[in-house]
């Protein structure tokens, strides 16, 4: 389901769980209060902090989750949809947002919810908010160059700033805590008989508090999945006790001419490289989309041999010693790598006798090979590249 490693449900069901979700969100949303315009529109008069409350517990909730779930590998950040800002649009839309929120009582989505319980304000307000999708369709052509402006493509925040995501993280928590603290003191003031805060226990929230900004603080040192595994693999010390299975490029050739259907070919290099040169039914694939669930089918039949192909032996291990540790089996790296491959097979050099008896059986093998290959080679480039393209899982409020 969406960005889960592994898949946690079919594709089949993503749309009754989502159905389930937005049952359960519309509730969470009503238990609230926000099929309230009071409470809605308190956060604006400093008598109802609710609204902002509940967006910060959120949002502080779900980066959580994507963070600790990304970090263990469970989840693929990358197929997460960032929408794309357009600066300026953004902030005058913002505005136009934020003044409709304050007239009107409600946002789009807490309308619906109050709409769906029999509010007749909030009835109106999806009326109103149709009517005006409707208008600003039919003026787009007027401000499309305004609408289109500015384009920043799909930023994230942490990264805008030069900073990590895990010092982010912390920085955002502390926001939420002191806003928690700060609100809490000014609803206090401003409705002293009946502000929501007055039903908080001190004690309870200021342990939240503190377990939140000490979970702030681990995020700041937590390494991403990517970068321990890939630290953990290229340590000398790990490739001295972890031996790799190989295979020799005049196997690798034979299996090609054989079209055996238990190997598949991994090239690990740069989709130039591959565009120049790629073995016959080999797949493109980077390093950091072994981490995908796009890949998880291929890399995971035990019966197929997948042999890691790269510009030299040493990518080609790490690369090995990634999907391993991933949890892959059956595999192998190419001796020498690609360029060992074509000046073996590929390329009409002299052969080199090894001064074994099966030396003239070799040659008349290579140069049958080259022929065959080379042939597979040419044939392939009207065929379309082998590849998967990564999909990006989109949603939102």
């Amino acid at each position: 389901m969406g960005p889960f490693v592994p898949d946690l449900i079919s594709d089949q069901l993503n749309l009754v769980v989502a159905l389930l979700l937005g049952i359960a969100f519309g509730f969470v949303l009503e238990q609230a209060g926000f099929s309230s315009s009071r409470r809605l529109a308190g956060v604006f008069y400093g008598y109802d902090f609710t609204v902002l409350r509940v967006f910060f517990t959120a949002a502080v909730t779900a980066m959580s989750g994507i963070l600790i779930l990304g970090h263990y590998g469970l989840l693929d950040t990358d197929i997460i949809y960032v929408n794309p800002t357009w600066l300026v649009p953004a902030i005058v839309g913002g505005v136009i947002m934020g003044v409709g929120f304050i007239l009107g009582g409600y946002c789009p989505g807490t309308s619906v919810c109050a709409a769906a319980i029999g509010k007749v304000d909030a009835m109106f307000f999806v009326g109103g908010g149709l009517l005006g999708v409707l208008v600003f369709g039919e003026l787009f052509p007027l401000y499309e160059n305004f609408y289109t402006s500015t384009s920043l493509g799909a930023v994230k925040v942490f990264d805008s700033l030069g900073m990590s995501q895990g010092l982010f993280a912390f920085l955002l928590i502390a926001v939420a805590v002191v806003a928690f603290a700060v609100t809490t003191i000014i609803e206090k003031r401003v409705n002293k008989d009946s502000a929501p805060s007055l039903q908080f226990k001190p004690l309870k929230h200021a342990a939240a508090g503190t377990f939140a900004v000490v979970l702030g603080v681990i995020f700041i040192f937590m390494p991403g999945h990517k970068t321990s595994l890939i630290d953990k693999v290229t340590d000398p010390a790990y490739a001295a006790v972890h031996p790799v299975d190989t295979m020799a490029v005049d196997e690798l050739a034979f299996r090609i001419v054989d079209r055996e259907p238990n190997v598949k070919v991994i090239d690990i290099r740069t989709p130039a490289e591959f565009a120049k040169l790629s073995l016959p039914g080999s797949y493109n694939v980077q390093r950091s989309d072994f981490f995908g669930k796009d890949w998880i089918a291929a890399f995971s039949q035990r019966h197929v041999k997948k042999v890691v192909v790269g510009d030299n032996e040493a990518d080609e291990r790490t690369a090995y010693y990634l999907l391993h540790e991933l949890g892959y089996e059956n595999l192998a790296v190419l001796r020498g790598g690609i360029s060992a491959f074509q000046n073996t097979i590929l390329d009409s050099a002299t052969f080199v006798p090894t001064g074994s008896r099966w030396d003239a059986d070799v040659k008349d093998f290579r140069e049958s090979a080259r022929v065959t290959i080379l042939k597979m080679i040419a044939d392939a480039k009207n065929k379309p590249v082998k590849t998967i393209i990564k999909r990006k899982i989109q949603g939102g409020c």
